[in-house]
């Protein structure tokens, strides 16, 4: 039976990557206020670790697999059912599609989905879905870059305030990521890079989207005219390692590029890096941009994506896939102090918790997503 507190659902795919920091930043969105907060796992078995990392009031574990919630999640709607009716709930906040689709499905609460990617909205059986249940859905998105992705994909939904397509940037908890992070000297010995060496970092998959090729290449470009030793150190593994380090050896680079492979709890080590540059191919978003920023580390982005937004005035932009223009940017850092109070400035006044809740509340979203239940 349903309790009178106050609780919102939180429900989320998985907890792997980047998304249980996902959902603790959006259970951070109502410390302080008389909402509870329960998080629902579809899939991942249960762990202590995950309950903590959460920062919820409850954390529930459905321990799918990924084949098990392929086709119509028969079993995973049942259960949402069932939960939703355990508490007070005012609306669900879902992450990603699989988790709108089953809370839409599975319940008569008011559905916020957070969408981290482009082209969810691409394919028509789910632009057809979105549209059939817009009166009991509001969608957030990472970044404005992401937001304007899915409005083009459902033109007929309205701006806000009559709409509910709208942004809710990522964020950190801007202390806690500070107080992770070693020393310069201790990180440099924790990756194997000497003490001395200039050290512009990058952290990603080794795939086409995060095009490491241009990174290379500029890096190249612009060696002749940085400090002597400089190296580029890549954090990750993926399927283009001997593609990149074939063409680092092309390029007559193949001592100064480290390939660090994973490296787990990889930003604890980013004051490692001199400079910080994320070379992709439309990110999304870029977190990685925000705990550069919170090491202090002076950051490079490609001008695609919702990277562009993080850096904005804050560091250094390119046009993608120009590694000229990466040169560039490497020769300017290279050759000044970075003033590092502008990046903290802007981590603090857009990308912290604070600052996110501060805006949630302040947009009057509660008071839109409460009035379109179903």
């Amino acid at each position: 039976m349903a309790t009178s507190e106050k609780w919102v659902l939180q429900f989320c795919h998985g907890y792997d990557g980047p998304f249980l920091d996902c959902a603790r930043q959006y259970a951070a969105l109502f410390v302080g206020t008389p909402y509870k907060v329960c998080t629902v796992y579809l899939t991942g078995a249960p762990s202590d670790e995950v309950i903590q990392g959460s920062a919820s009031d409850e954390v529930i574990f459905l321990d799918y697999s990924s084949r098990e919630v392929r086709g119509l999640k028969l079993r995973a709607i049942r259960d949402i059912r069932r939960i939703a009716g355990t508490r007070n709930f005012a609306f669900c906040i879902a992450h990603r599609f699989k988790p709108i689709y089953v809370a839409l499905l599975g319940t008569d609460l008011p559905v916020i989905g957070v969408h981290h990617a482009f082209g969810d909205y691409k394919r028509r059986p789910r632009r057809l879905f979105a549209n059939f249940y817009r009166k009991r859905l509001a969608l957030l998105a990472v970044s404005n870059a992401v937001r304007d992705d899915i409005r083009a994909c459902l033109p007929s939904w309205p701006s806000w305030p009559s709409g509910r397509i709208e942004t809710l940037y990522n964020r950190i908890d801007v202390h806690a990521v500070q107080a992770e992070q070693i020393s310069r000297e201790a990180a440099r010995d924790h990756l194997g890079l000497p003490q001395d060496a200039w050290v512009v970092g990058n952290v990603g998959r080794l795939h086409p989207d995060k095009d490491q090729a241009t990174l290379i290449r500029g890096f190249a470009l612009a060696l002749p005219n940085l400090p002597a030793g400089s190296l580029l150190a890549i954090m990750g593994c993926g399927r283009l390692e001997t593609s990149l380090k074939s063409l680092a050896a092309e390029l007559g680079v193949a001592e100064q590029v480290r390939f660090l492979g994973q490296v787990p709890y990889g930003r604890r080590y980013f004051k490692a890096f001199d400079v910080f540059a994320l070379t992709s191919d439309h990110e999304p978003f870029g977190m990685v941009l925000l705990e550069a920023m919170a090491a202090g580390v002076s950051v490079i982005c490609s001008d695609c994506g919702g990277g562009a937004e993080v850096v904005e005035g804050a560091g250094e932009l390119f046009a993608f896939g120009q590694p000229a223009e990466l040169a560039n940017c490497l020769r300017t850092l290279s050759g000044r102090t970075e003033d590092e109070s502008v990046a903290a400035e802007r981590l603090q006044k857009c990308f912290s918790d604070q600052s996110a809740r501060e805006h949630f509340w302040a947009q009057g979203w509660m008071g839109s997503w409460l009035s379109i239940r179903g």
